[in-house]
C-alpha cells in the first residue's frame, strides 16, 4: 500500500524498526496513559504484522497507528490475536481473505474527526488492493467496569450480533455475557451512541457486527467484543465515501 494523503494527514506502511517503536510508543500512551517517552506496548505479534502510520502533513507527528495481520482464509485465524481471547472455530470455514486490524489508537491530544476518517480510507485501499473479504479485530470500551456500557451492550444485542454461523464462543475466563444477561434491557439510544467506542461506531455503520459477550482484559484495562465486517455487506455508498476519504 503506497502512501496516501488527504490534507493535514498522509499514511504509510512503516518501514523500518525505527517506525515500529514510534507506534509502540504511540499506543502506550493512549492504551496505558504513558508518560515515560521511552514506554512501549509491545508483544509477538508486532514481529508478524504490517503497521500503518498516519502522519501530520506538516512535521510528520503521527497521530495514529494501527496494525494488520493479513490471512488467505479461514483456516489460519487460530493464528490471529483475537484468537486468544475468542473460540473462533466456526470462522475457520470462512472461504476468502481475511485481515485482523488491531492496536487502534489515535493520539489522546488529538480530536480531528478526520483522523479516523483518513485511517478507514487508508484500510480500504489495503482492503481493495488485496481483495480481502472479512475485517475482524477486538473493539474495545476503556475500563473494565460494564455497567457504564449497559445501554451499549443491550443495543450490541438487539441489532449487532454476529451471525449464527459465525457467532465466537466464549474462550477468556473473564467474560461479560451480555446478550444473555441484558436480554429484557431496552438500550437508550443516545446513551449507547454516547457510550459507543468510535471505531467500533464506525464498525457497525458498514454492517459489522459482535461477538454476544465481551471479554474482560484487565491487563489492558479494557472490555472488548470480537467485530467482524464481511465486506460484500457494506452499503455501496458507505464503500464510496470510504474510497473517497483518502485520494
Amino acid at each position: 500500500m503506497s502512501g496516501l494523503a488527504n490534507g493535514r494527514y498522509v499514511t504509510r506502511v512503516a518501514e523500518t524498526q525505527g517506525d515500529v517503536r514510534a507506534a509502540q510508543r504511540l499506543r502506550a500512551r493512549a492504551f496505558a496513559a504513558a508518560e515515560d517517552e521511552a514506554a512501549l506496548d509491545a508483544d509477538e505479534f508486532d514481529d508478524i504484522c504490517k503497521h500503518i502510520l498516519v502522519e501530520e502533513t506538516e512535521g510528520g507527528r503521527i497521530v495514529c497507528c494501527f496494525r494488520m495481520l493479513p490471512l488467505t482464509h479461514g483456516s489460519e485465524i487460530g493464528h490471529s490475536y483475537s484468537a486468544q481471547f475468542y473460540e473462533l472455530s466456526a470462522l475457520e470455514d470462512f472461504d476468502g481473505p481475511m485481515v485482523e486490524m488491531g492496536r487502534f489508537c489515535i493520539d489522546p491530544d488529538c480530536r480531528d474527526p478526520d483522523i479516523l476518517r483518513v485511517a478507514w480510507g487508508a484500510m480500504t485501499r489495503f482492503v481493495d488492493d488485496n481483495g480481502v473479504e472479512l475485517l475482524f479485530g477486538c473493539s474495545s470500551f476503556q475500563g473494565t467496569e460494564a455497567e457504564r456500557y449497559f445501554d451499549a451492550f443491550a443495543m450490541l444485542k438487539d441489532r449487532h450480533l454476529a451471525p449464527r454461523r459465525w457467532l465466537p464462543r466464549v474462550k477468556a475466563p473473564s467474560v461479560f455475557r451480555f446478550a444473555q444477561k441484558l436480554r429484557r434491557r431496552k438500550p437508550d439510544a443516545r446513551l449507547a451512541m454516547l457510550r459507543m467506542p468510535p471505531l467500533l461506531r464506525t464498525y457497525l455503520l458498514m454492517g459489522g457486527w459482535v461477538s454476544d459477550h465481551a471479554v474482560v482484559d484487565r491487563q489492558m484495562n479494557t472490555l472488548h467484543v470480537f467485530t467482524g465486517l464481511e465486506i460484500r455487506s457494506i452499503p455501496p455508498a458507505r464503500k464510496r465515501l470510504l474510497r473517497t476519504a483518502v485520494q
